[in-house]
């Protein structure tokens, strides 16, 4: 089944040096295709285009989304895009991403596949976080890769407690607490001695930052899970990070509660390399 492709948005980490070369040669070959190119305004300007397209608007025009830039770019269209899973092509600009795993000289015959219906989708589940605040939601978001909550620079460590699906699960004392989505296992969560996890299963990982109790290990439970931390210190610095773009201050007696998102985020895969290649060539498996 071909994918039905007229408009094709194009957003773009802009302080990459070879975004403006890249950017421009997109442009003009859809042009040439008779396709219709919704540059980003940000990028339009940048370029020097005539018309720019609101980012916030581009979900609603665009039948594919084209991102260059590298991981960091392409999480933030995903959550631009939670609700309408839009493809994505995720064109990396530097070093070989996790989730821009396409090569500048894999962009143009991978999009003449797609637009020929040769392509493979991997659907990404997202996070939905609510943040409560004396028994009411004071904010939601849905986000790709993880939901954080770590202590400011100066605060001591910090108390979350924590249940699975209104089960107590533990009284954290770490740094702080990371849930992640199976995409998200490579990023923080990872760094935090989390495990990896295959993109594909259907789980949260719940990982904690240098816990004060040694037994305290990182956690995988079912993606229909209802989580829910609490933070009971006070006069703490603790913030709330979501996909590490979006800062949120919390106080004592807030909950955030995380679940799997209804939403899903739809990356096109490049065809050329497996998820396991992507690894061994990203965390250096096999070398010395």
């Amino acid at each position: 089944m071909e994918l039905s492709v007229q408009s094709i948005g194009i957003i773009a980490k802009i302080h990459d040096p070879r975004c403006k070369q890249v950017a421009e040669e997109l442009v003009d070959w859809l042009n040439g295709k008779g396709l219709t190119p919704l540059v980003e305004d940000t990028l339009a300007l940048f370029l020097g285009c005539e018309k720019g397209v609101v980012g916030r608007e581009i979900p609603e025009k665009a039948d594919l989304v084209v991102v260059l830039g590298g991981d960091g770019t392409l999480i933030s269209v995903a959550r631009l895009l939670a609700g309408r899973e839009v493809p994505i092509v995720g064109v990396n600009l530097g070093s070989l991403g996790f989730l821009t795993e396409i090569t500048i000289s894999e962009m143009f015959p991978l999009l003449e596949d797609c637009f020929r219906g040769v392509y493979e989708i991997s659907e990404r589940m997202m996070l939905q976080a609510n943040i409560f605040r004396d028994g009411e939601k004071i904010a939601e978001y849905k986000v790709l890769n993880d939901v954080v909550i770590n202590k400011g620079a100066l605060a001591r460590i910090i108390e979350m407690e924590t249940l699975i699906d209104g089960s107590h699960l533990t009284k954290f004392r770490a740094d702080g607490l990371i849930v992640s989505s199976p995409t998200g296992s490579t990023g923080y969560s990872l760094a935090a001695q989390g495990p990896v996890v295959h993109p594909s299963l259907d789980c949260l990982v719940i990982t904690p930052i240098c816990p004060h109790t040694l037994t305290n290990r990182p956690i995988v439970v079912s993606g229909d899970s209802l989580l829910a931390v609490t933070l009971r210190s006070k006069n703490e610095d603790v913030f709330l990070t979501l996909d590490g773009q979006i800062k949120l201050e919390l106080t004592s007696g807030d909950t955030v509660c995380v679940e799997k998102s209804s939403c899903k985020t739809k990356l096109v895969l490049s065809g050329n390399k497996d998820y396991f290649e992507v690894l061994r060539t990203k965390l250096k498996w096999g070398g010395r």
